[in-house]
């Protein structure tokens, strides 16, 4: 809003000799760094306030495992509120509209990721917490494949108009950016080369169809959410990781629409213009989540639920499905990745072994939990981890 409204004034602005001083709302990387900032202090303003309105409704949450030994460590957690994830929501919705260019296609996008998935998770909370209510012993939420469908639904919408986005805007003045914009990028290989005409597009590009890029998109979207979802499971540990991640997808959206392409060309990503709007999405959720972490850190006064990680797991899967980067985010998120595999070994193994299992317990946070690592150890641990893995990612990313 702020930048439509600068971009609306500008030669009234320039007249008046002060558009020096709005300038700065014009570039994306000031506004991502805005982002973060207000996105916090909009968590920290009403944070207690949303806290103590769970805590009046009874939305709180009780954990039950299948293990007595990890029921036994997290009994403490009883009764503390969740849908927390409300307050990162509300941050990333108000700080977006504030900030982010309105007009650009990739930021509507991210907008109805965040809403729809919000809502899913939402009502799946509260589907959870009333049943209990209504009929003790019971936290039946949405079955798994009704929440699978609502994500898969989304899934495909995004990647149909994100490939269709690309060809429609790119194609005809930029048929190169076209192809890029929907191609395959895979770890070490050239997305750029240099010719005696300058830089072109790696003539070795994989470009995706509709259907391919959707498929795509399906698994990246919904596999992140989950993930996400998985990893929400210990004090400060969704919300922790989260911040690493979306910084790291911050400053690669910065690097794939800076410009006319130059950065992107020399660091050799795709270049995907008007992609770096959405690094102020990406600052949102940063701020967001570092916000949440204030009241979510141990001993944790509100829970994200499936209100919050949902939706965190979706757009940031949606940013890396728009700037071409689907693989980078397996190591950015590694830990993410960490999490799904272990529940999808234990439970295969499970099944496959007639009762025995890899792991103590799954999520993997469980299982060191269960190690005797204190909760604290390991979710400082994994956010080590994730930085380390952020940080690979980012220097790899020359390595082709």
């Amino acid at each position: 809003m702020i930048y439509n409204l600068v971009r609306l004034l500008e030669d009234h602005l320039e007249k008046l000799g002060i558009y020096g001083y709005f300038r700065p709302f014009t570039y994306p990387e000031f506004r991502a760094v805005l982002a973060i900032i207000l996105s916090f202090v909009f968590v920290l303003i009403f944070g207690r306030r949303v806290i103590r309105f769970l805590v009046k409704l009874k939305i709180g949450d009780s954990p039950e495992f299948y293990n007595q030994d990890l029921n036994q460590l997290m009994k403490q957690k009883a009764n503390t509120p969740t849908m927390g994830g409300i307050l990162i929501g509300g941050a990333i919705f108000a700080t977006t509209l504030l900030l982010a260019d309105l007009g650009n296609w990739y930021i509507r996008v991210a907008m109805l990721c965040l809403i729809w998935l919000s809502a899913v998770g939402g009502v799946d909370d509260y589907l959870k917490l009333t049943s209990a209510r209504r009929k003790p012993g019971s936290r039946e939420g949405f079955y798994s494949w009704e929440k699978f469908l609502f994500q898969v639904g989304l899934a495909v919408l995004v990647g149909l108009v994100v490939h269709r986005w690309g060809i429609a805007k790119f194609t005809v003045e930029l048929s190169d950016i076209g192809r890029m914009s929907r191609s395959l990028t895979l770890p070490f290989f050239k997305t750029w080369v240099m010719t005696d005409a300058g830089w072109a597009p790696s003539p070795h590009l994989i470009e995706l169809g509709p259907w391919a890029f959707v498929i795509l998109t399906v698994l990246v979207i919904t596999g992140t959410s989950n993930a996400v979802n998985l990893t929400d499971g210990m004090d400060g540990l969704a919300s922790g990781v989260s911040t690493v991640v979306a910084f790291a997808l911050m400053v690669l959206s910065l690097i794939a629409g800076w410009g006319d392409g130059e950065l992107a060309k020399l660091l050799l990503v795709p270049y995907i213009p008007q992609s770096n709007e959405l690094a102020v999405i990406a600052g949102a959720i940063v701020g967001g989540c570092l916000g949440f972490l204030w009241f979510n850190c141990h001993p944790a006064q509100v829970f994200m639920g499936d209100t919050g990680s949902l939706a965190l797991g979706g757009l940031m899967g949606y940013i890396a499905v728009v700037i071409r980067q689907e693989f980078l985010l397996l190591i950015i998120g590694g830990v993410f990745v960490a999490e799904a595999l272990s529940v999808i070994l234990q439970v295969g193994y499970f099944k496959l072994s007639g009762g025995k299992r890899i792991f103590r317990c799954a999520p993997l946070h469980h299982h060191f939990h269960l190690a005797g690592w204190t909760e604290q150890q390991v979710v400082v641990r994994f956010w080590i981890i994730s930085a380390i893995l952020a940080a690979l990612a980012l220097a790899t990313i020359k390595l082709r």
